[in-house]
């Protein structure tokens, strides 16, 4: 019995990854309370819940804990992480401190996925009210939120292939996402 209260509370502390990441209805029903918080955001905040789980998707992989990984000293000594991200969304300190003191969410953690969730949906809608770009265009929204609404303002993006190549990677994504919520 001990045993299996052990196991079960490790669960809870650290959340399995989805074991298919392809199909939204998959992990859907595997991780239930998802679903709930996913469709929460969207009444919240207008963004469609394909685009939230493909920002997901692509900046944590469905992991709760993830952070960038560090840089080397001389090729093997761990150093600092090149920037604060971390959680589900991959949130830097200074926009999840705005996002909690703009929403009056001040115990939110980046390793929930509802607060997660919420965060995606609150900052991609900022994205849309000051950069005009619809809340159903994955592809620019990922670039505003992975380069901040100031950057893309200023087009930071252009210069960047790999981002460019992320962002049509989203942008498929949530078509699939799309496709696939449709049968769930």
């Amino acid at each position: 019995a001990l045993m299996c209260i052990l196991l079960g509370s490790c669960s809870v502390l650290k959340p399995s990854v989805p074991a298919n990441q392809n199909s939204a209805c998959s992990i859907l029903d595997e991780h239930g309370s998802w679903k709930r918080h996913l469709k929460r955001s969207k009444r919240k905040w207008g963004i469609p819940v394909e685009v939230q789980m493909a920002v997901i998707w692509k900046e944590s992989s469905f992991r709760s804990r993830v952070k960038p990984p560090r840089n080397k000293i001389l090729w093997v000594i761990p150093g600092r992480r090149p920037t604060s991200a971390k959680g589900y969304a991959q949130a830097v300190d200074g926009t999840w401190d705005l996002y909690k003191r703009k929403t009056g969410k001040r115990f939110a953690r980046r390793t929930s996925f509802k607060h997660s969730t919420d965060f995606i949906g609150w900052y991609l809608n900022e994205a849309h009210k000051k950069l005009n770009i619809r809340k159903s265009d994955a592809y620019n929204l990922y670039l505003a939120y992975h380069e901040g609404i100031n950057g893309y303002a200023r087009k930071k993006y252009k210069s960047k292939s790999g981002l460019l190549k992320s962002a049509k990677q989203v942008e498929s994504k949530a078509n699939t996402f799309k496709k696939q919520l449709k049968k769930c």
